[in-house]
Order: structure tokens, then C-alpha cells, then sequence
């Protein structure tokens, strides 16, 4: 009769202990749930209290080679033509790489893949293009392009007309009008205040006047294109010889006229031997030289009228007492050898 209490005490026991044990995990899993629930109720409260805080972002910066890639996309303007010498690199792959120069119908060859069309193409989509052929050929499964123009021929400024240098000049990188000019050596003395722009493929040009005044320069310091063509043009000259202080050719870049006392005023009024009252006017025409005389004494007494020269214009003041007649051929000759002098008309 002992064995039936212990049986059932033991059988009590062994149910008791799953329960026990049930209940003890349900009161620690309580425990941990509440912590967190509290948390996620502070978590509002917690932005509120920092509005300057940042969200941080998800997508990662960019790395260095997408900011190059980027900076040469919106910079680079400027596109391959024939003549334009490059050094094409294909990574991991030596024998593909090497020197080359666009031909004059517009491509380059290439080990096993040929030639290649690349005119008319920014550097970037010659990357591209060659990375395509490679692939098309099963030469290269993922091929890494990079074309690197070491100079361009046929997509920089010309610069002509009235400069120290004229020519042409490579477009690499941004360029001002200022920066060509100066690169071309400056405008020499005959040149006109002004400049003519024209762009590649476009029939009209743009004039643009060349001033000392900063604002108006900064004004018209432009920024030029490849392919664009500046030309200096050369302002009139008239031509003040003999008995003046200061003989020579007076640049016109006035935009209004100049008259006979402006270029006396300029060139330092007549000498002490002069015979103001003989000078002469020669104007080349069709027909030769036209003589006008013109009796400058009374010009400078406010006793006449004054008197408009244009370009190429000879004013000749003779010595007092010459009585031979005025010789033009011996004036035109010495026109070559006048000093040229800019003044502020």
C-alpha cells in the first residue's frame, strides 16, 4: 500500500516541473519585451529633442573616379578629329595599348580589332567605343578603357589679324578672350579697339570692342570655343609728316570722327619752322591721290573749318620757305618707316 503514494507523488512531480518551468520562461520573456516596447515609445520623443540631427543617408558618396568622370562631363567640350594624337590604355591588357593618332578620315587602328572611328567623339565616348569593339570580338570580357588626348589639332582658336603672333592655339581647358590674346602675343600698335569673333559653322560673326575701362573689359572677356576664329582687325591710320613735334601715324580708334586739329593736337602742334599755312591733304583714291590744301594756321586761329580725315590719310606741314612742289610718291615711301602711336581720340 506504501508504492501507491509514491507513484503518485513522483507522477505529480513529473508534471509539476514542465509547468514551473513553462511559467518561469513566460515571466522572463515579459521582462524582456517591456524594455524594448518603452523604447520604441521614446524614439518620437527622441527626434523631436534633436531636429538639427542629419538623417543618414543610405546611398554611399561617390567615390573619386565618378567625381572625375563627372567633373570631365559637364567640363570637357571638346571632341577628336584628324590629326589628334592619343594614348589609349586598355588595363590588364598591354598589347592593346599604345600610341595612336587619328587618321585624316577619322580613325585609329587597334591590335586585332582594326580600326576604329573616333572622330567627332569626346574622349569619353572613345572609351566606350573601343570597349564595345572589344567585346564584340571576344577579345576582352570586361574590358577597362582609357583614352587620353595628348593634343588636340583641329579643335583649338585661330587667332589672325593685328597680334604679335597670329596663329593657332590649342583649346585645352577653358579660355577668354583676354587669355588667346595674350597667348598670341597682344595686339601690336596698328590694331583697332575691337575684336571679331566668329564660332565654327556659324556664318555670323560677333564684334566685340576691346576697352581700357576694367568693367568693360571683364565685360567683354568671353569665353571662346574650339573651333572659334578671333580676328584683330587694324584701325585706321593717318599719317602726320613733317614739320609736327611728334611725325608719325595716329591710330583712329575713335567711333565718331577725327578732324585735322585732332591729329595736329596729337602729333604736338607744328614746329617753330613750319609753314602751317601750306600744309596739304593727300586722300588715296581710286584714281591715285586727291591734294587738298589746308591753311592750318588759320585752322588754329578758329579762323576756318575744320577739316575730317579718314583712314590712310597723309597731313604733310612743310618747312617755311620750300616752294617745290609737294612730291607724293616720296611721302608714301616714307609712311613705312613712321613711328605709330596710339592716342586717345
Amino acid at each position: 500500500m506504501q508504492r501507491v503514494p509514491d507513484l503518485l507523488f513522483r507522477l505529480l512531480t513529473l508534471a509539476l516541473v514542465p509547468a514551473v518551468f513553462g511559467f518561469l520562461q513566460l515571466v522572463a520573456f515579459s521582462q524582456n519585451s517591456t524594455p524594448s516596447q518603452d523604447l520604441g515609445n521614446e524614439a518620437p520623443t527622441h527626434q523631436q529633442d534633436t531636429p538639427n540631427e542629419k538623417p543618414v543617408s543610405s546611398v554611399p558618396p561617390p567615390t573619386a573616379a565618378e567625381k572625375a568622370s563627372r567633373i570631365e562631363t559637364n567640363s570637357s567640350t571638346l571632341v577628336l578629329g584628324p590629326g589628334d594624337e592619343l594614348e589609349v590604355t586598355v588595363y590588364g591588357a598591354p598589347d592593346l595599348s599604345g600610341h595612336n593618332r587619328v587618321s585624316a578620315d577619322g580613325n585609329i587602328s587597334m591590335p586585332l580589332i582594326g580600326y576604329v572611328r573616333v572622330a567627332g567623339l569626346r574622349s569619353s565616348e572613345a572609351e566606350a567605343t573601343i570597349a564595345a569593339q572589344l567585346r564584340k570580338n571576344n577579345i576582352v570580357n570586361d574590358p577597362q578603357v582609357s583614352v587620353y588626348v595628348k593634343e588636340y589639332t583641329n579643335s583649338g582658336i585661330s587667332v589672325a589679324g593685328e597680334v604679335a603672333k597670329p596663329g593657332f592655339y590649342s583649346a585645352l581647358g577653358p579660355h577668354r578672350l583676354l587669355d588667346v590674346l595674350q597667348a598670341a602675343g597682344g595686339p601690336t600698335d596698328r590694331a583697332a579697339n575691337k575684336v571679331v569673333i566668329t564660332h565654327r559653322d556659324q556664318i555670323e560673326s560677333r564684334t566685340l570692342s576691346i576697352s581700357k575701362d576694367p568693367s568693360e573689359m571683364a565685360a567683354s572677356n568671353v569665353v571662346l570655343q574650339p573651333g572659334d576664329t578671333v580676328v584683330v582687325p587694324k584701325a585706321g591710320i593717318v599719317y602726320v609728316l613733317g614739320e609736327v613735334t611728334r611725325p608719325g601715324g595716329y591710330v583712329l580708334n575713335s567711333t565718331g570722327g577725327i578732324t585735322v586739329l585732332q591729329v595736329v593736337a596729337a602729333a604736338g602742334g607744328p614746329n617753330h619752322v613750319a609753314s602751317a599755312g601750306k600744309t596739304r591733304l593727300l586722300r588715296r583714291t581710286e584714281n591715285g591721290f586727291q591734294e587738298q590744301k589746308i591753311d592750318l594756321k588759320r585752322l588754329l586761329r578758329g579762323q576756318a573749318p575744320d577739316v575730317s580725315v579718314r583712314d590712310e590719310d597723309i597731313l604733310f606741314v612743310p618747312t617755311s620757305g620750300v616752294k617745290s612742289a609737294l612730291n607724293a610718291g616720296t611721302l608714301v615711301a616714307t609712311m613705312g618707316a613712321a613711328a605709330i602711336y596710339r592716342v586717345p581720340f
